[in-house]
């Protein structure tokens, strides 16, 4: 395996899938690896986080650990009580996410682990644990650069944008893109002239604002749970459709696209043919944008 390289441990939305009709694709929530000179970043702790703890303590050496959360939603978190590496004292592991503090980001990762909702509490963890304060924007963890940034998804919600040897790599694992565009649209009858102007406005500052944070991206893992017919219905939940992701993806110069969050619901037919049906769009838009599905065990060198 190379030095530098990204897995994919989890790739669900919501809740946890593990039916035999989804494994061809995974389903464990969200965590994504990358490593890089001895250096481990994980994004997001849902049940995939669980699986690469056990991989983990395996190895000779302990690298440097950071966990970075997007939010702290239970498909997020739900694997970090079994994480093992947490419960070694062989381990050194830093823990980021939304918070103003230190203190707040470690009372969110806490909750889900005390009574009644889970027997044994974070005091037992046997690693030396460290909540990592905001930076203003940015993170520095070994050789990795990273970037944060706000996204439409209910609650404070980051995006991550990672630069390592050359590469960039951005991680919007909950995103629901045009939100704002589209809830304009369903109301734009209620507004005046002048108001029309200012909403279009300021929906044209965040679309730049958008596309600026994933501009140019050599990677890019984003949501794309539903299909147009199930957006429909759940517009306004976080998440986005997968014709706005592709849309997106190509309107911000990225290179390659992997399809990330996937519908619980969804079988391994389904997400192949929601693949099939992005890769037309791609050609029909005369793109060079590569896209792939993510799925668990997938590794990507960097």
């Amino acid at each position: 395996m190379s030095a530098r390289y990204l897995r994919f441990w989890g790739v669900r939305g919501s809740y946890a899938a593990p039916h035999i009709t989804h494994l061809g694709v995974g389903g464990n929530t969200s965590c994504v690896e990358l490593r890089a000179d001895g250096h481990v970043l994980i994004f997001d702790g849902g049940t995939g986080i669980i699986p690469l703890g056990e991989q983990l303590i395996t190895e000779p050496t302990m690298p440097n650990l950071l966990v970075a959360f997007t939010h702290y939603h239970w498909d997020h978190i739900c694997g970090l009580p079994f994480f093992q590496p947490a419960f070694s004292p062989k381990w050194n592991i830093k823990f980021f996410g939304p918070g103003d503090s230190p203190t707040e980001i470690e009372q969110r990762l806490s909750n889900q682990m005390k009574a009644p909702y889970f027997p044994v509490e974070i005091e037992t963890w046997a690693a030396t644990i460290d909540y990592v304060a905001p930076h203003s924007g940015s993170i520095t963890h070994g050789p990795f650069q990273m970037t944060y940034h706000n996204v439409h998804h209910p609650g404070v919600t980051y995006g991550y944008r990672v630069e390592v040897g050359g590469r960039s790599i951005v991680y919007m694992s909950d995103n629901e893109i045009d939100f704002l565009k589209s809830s304009i649209a369903k109301r734009t009858d209620e507004f005046s002239d002048d108001e029309r102007q200012i909403i279009a406005k300021m929906a044209q500052e965040e679309r730049r604002a958008e596309l600026d944070a994933v501009r140019n991206a050599d990677i890019l893992i984003h949501d794309s749970q539903y299909s147009p017919a199930d957006y429909a219905r759940k517009r306004g939940w976080g998440h986005s459709c997968y014709v706005d992701t592709v849309n997106f993806a190509i309107e911000a110069k990225v290179k390659v696209l992997y399809l990330y969050h996937h519908d619980p619901t969804y079988n391994d037919d389904q997400v192949a043919a929601i693949h099939r049906e992005c890769e037309s769009l791609i050609r029909q838009r005369g793109s060079s944008l590569l896209c792939y599905v993510a799925r668990e065990g997938t590794t990507v060198p960097l």
